[in-house]
C-alpha cells in the first residue's frame, strides 16, 4: 500500500513548499468557479432567465449557510495543523471526530430547517413572484445536497491541515465533472432519463456531492491517511466538550468574516445600482474578473495557514516568520502578474461578458483600472491574517476586516459620491484594501497574537503546562 500523501511542512525549503502547496488549492478554487459558471450557462440556455434568477436567489441562501459553518471548518483545520506539527496523530483524529460530530448535527439541522423554512426565506428575500416557484423547487433539493457538501468540505480542509493539498483537488475535480456532465442530462432529459427542469440541476449537485464524498472517504481509508477513524477511535465522533468549545469559540469569528464580506458586497451593489443599468452590468463584468484575480491570494493564504499551524505546533517560530514573508512575495508575484495581464487585456476579456456594448465596456475598464490593483494589497492582508489565525488569533482579523469594509470602504463610497460620482465607489476598493493591509501589518508586528494558544486536546494542554515549568520549555516570542 502506498504511503499517505500528506506533506511535512515543518522542514525543508519554505518558498518552494509553499508554492507547491498553494497551486493545487488555487486549482480547486478555479474548478469550483468554473463549475458554477458552466452550470449557470446550462440553466440559462435550457430554462431561461427566470430559472437563472431562481438559482441566484438560492445561491445567496447557500452562501450564508456555508459562511455559518466555514469558520468551524477553519478552526478545525488550524487545530489539525498544529497537532500534525506536534506529530500527535491521535489528537488530529480527536479534533476531526469532534468536528465530524458537529458538522453532522449542523447538516441534519440544515436539512430539517431548510425544507420547512424555504418558503419564508425566499419571501424574506423578496423573490419575484414569477421566480418564486422555481427557486423553491431548486432550493428544496439543494438543502438535501448540502450535508454531503458540508462533510466533504470539512474533510478536504482537514487534509490540507495535514499538508495534503493534492487529494482535495482530485475529488473536487471528480465532483465538478459529475455535476457539469449531469446538469444537461437531468435538466432536459436524455433517453430514459426524464426532463426534470431546474430540479434536475439541483439533483445533479446532490449526486455529485454524494459520489465525491463517498469516494473521498473510501480513498482516506484505503490510503490509511491520518484523518481516518477506526475501531475505538470512532467514539471521537461524539463531540468532546473541551474541543467543541474551542472549535466554536474560534470558529464563530472566522465565519463572521464571511458574513461581513457578504454584507458589504450587498451594500456596494445597492450603491452601484443607483448609477444605472450600464454601470451595474459593467460592475458585474469586473466582478467576474475579480473572482479569478483573488484566487492566488486565497490559495496562498490557505497554504500559509496550514504551514504556519504545523510550525507553531512544532515550536518552529523562526520558520513562521519566513513562511509569512515567502507568502507575501509569492502573492505579490502571482496576483501582481495576473492584475497586470488583465489590465493589458481588459477590453477583450470584458467583452466576453458585455458583448458589443462599448459604453459598458468603457465603464468596466475604468472600474478595473482603478480598483483591480487593490487585490495585490488584499493578498498581503490575507497572508498576514492567515498567519495570525494559525495561532488561534481570530478576533483581531475580524475587527480589522469590519473596519476596512464599513467605515473605510463604504464610508468613502457614500461620503465622496456627491463630488466624485461612481468613481467614489471604485476608489473605495483600494482605500479599504490599503487600510486593511496597514492595520494587519500593525497587528502582525505589535498585536501580541504570538501569545495566543490554541490547544487541541486536554492532554496536550496539560503537557504544555508542564513543559513551561521545565528548563527545556520554550516560550513563544512576543516581539
Amino acid at each position: 500500500m502506498a504511503g499517505p500523501p500528506h506533506r511535512n511542512l515543518t522542514s525543508g525549503p519554505i518558498g518552494r513548499t509553499l508554492l507547491v502547496f498553494a497551486l493545487p488549492t488555487m486549482a480547486s478554487s478555479v474548478l469550483q468557479s468554473l463549475n458554477g459558471s458552466i452550470n449557470a450557462i446550462w440553466i440559462g440556455q435550457f430554462l431561461g432567465e427566470r430559472a437563472l434568477a431562481a438559482t441566484t436567489n438560492a445561491n445567496i441562501i447557500m452562501f450564508l449557510l456555508i459562511a455559518a459553518v466555514f469558520g468551524f471548518g477553519m478552526a478545525s483545520t488550524i487545530m489539525v495543523g498544529q497537532n500534525m506539527g506536534r506529530r500527535d496523530v491521535d489528537a488530529v483524529r480527536r479534533v476531526l471526530g469532534t468536528s465530524l460530530g458537529l458538522f453532522t448535527l449542523l447538516s441534519v439541522a440544515t436539512v430539517v430547517v431548510g425544507l420547512f423554512a424555504a418558503p419564508a426565506i425566499l419571501r424574506l428575500l423578496a423573490t419575484p413572484a414569477d421566480v418564486y416557484p422555481l427557486a423553491l423547487a431548486y432550493l428544496r433539493v439543494i438543502f438535501v445536497a448540502m450535508p454531503a457538501g458540508f462533510l466533504a468540505v470539512l474533510l478536504t480542509m482537514a487534509l490540507r491541515g495535514t499538508g495534503d493539498a493534492v487529494t482535495p483537488l482530485k475529488f473536487m475535480a471528480l465532483g465538478s465533472a459529475i455535476d457539469v456532465a449531469l446538469n444537461p442530462v437531468l435538466i432536459r432529459g436524455i433517453g430514459p432519463v426524464p426532463a426534470l427542469g431546474i430540479e434536475g440541476s439541483a439533483l445533479a449537485t446532490l449526486i455529485a456531492n454524494v459520489v465525491s464524498l463517498t469516494s473521498l472517504v473510501a480513498y482516506i481509508y484505503r490510503r490509511d491517511l491520518p484523518i481516518r477513524l477506526r475501531g475505538s477511535e470512532l467514539r471521537y465522533i461524539l463531540p468532546d466538550p473541551a474541543l467543541l468549545k474551542t472549535i466554536v469559540v474560534k470558529g464563530v469569528p472566522m465565519g463572521l468574516q464571511m458574513l461581513v464580506v457578504s454584507t458589504s458586497a450587498l451594500a456596494m451593489i445597492g450603491l452601484v445600482n443607483r448609477h444605472g443599468t450600464a454601470t451595474t452590468a459593467a460592475y458585474g463584468a469586473a466582478n467576474q474578473l475579480w473572482t479569478y484575480v483573488q484566487m492566488p491570494a486565497m490559495a496562498v493564504g490557505a497554504a500559509v495557514s496550514a504551514m504556519a499551524a504545523q510550525n507553531i505546533g512544532a515550536g518552529a517560530w523562526d520558520r513562521v516568520g519566513r513562511i509569512t514573508r515567502a507568502g507575501i512575495l509569492i502573492n505579490l508575484a502571482l496576483t501582481g502578474g495576473l492584475v497586470a495581464l488583465l489590465t493589458l487585456l481588459d477590453r477583450p476579456v470584458l467583452g466576453l461578458f458585455l458583448g458589443a456594448d462599448g459604453g459598458a465596456i468603457d465603464i468596466a475598464a475604468r472600474i478595473n483600472l482603478i480598483a483591480g490593483w487593490s487585490f495585490v494589497l488584499f493578498g498581503v492582508s490575507m497572508v498576514l491574517s492567515s498567519t495570525v489565525r494559525a495561532n488561534g488569533a481570530v478576533v483581531g482579523p475580524l475587527v480589522i476586516l469590519a473596519i476596512a469594509m464599513f467605515p473605510l470602504r463604504l464610508g468613502m463610497a457614500t461620503g465622496l459620491a456627491p463630488a466624485w460620482g461612481a468613481d467614489a465607489i471604485w476608489w473605495s476598493f483600494p482605500a479599504g484594501s490599503l487600510g486593511s493591509m496597514l492595520l494587519m501589518i500593525g497587528y502582525y508586528l505589535r498585536g501580541g497574537w504570538r501569545r495566543g494558544n490554541l490547544n487541541a486536546t486536554p492532554h496536550v494542554a496539560e503537557e504544555e503546562a508542564k513543559a513551561e515549568c521545565e528548563p527545556t520549555g520554550r516560550s513563544m516570542p512576543v516581539g
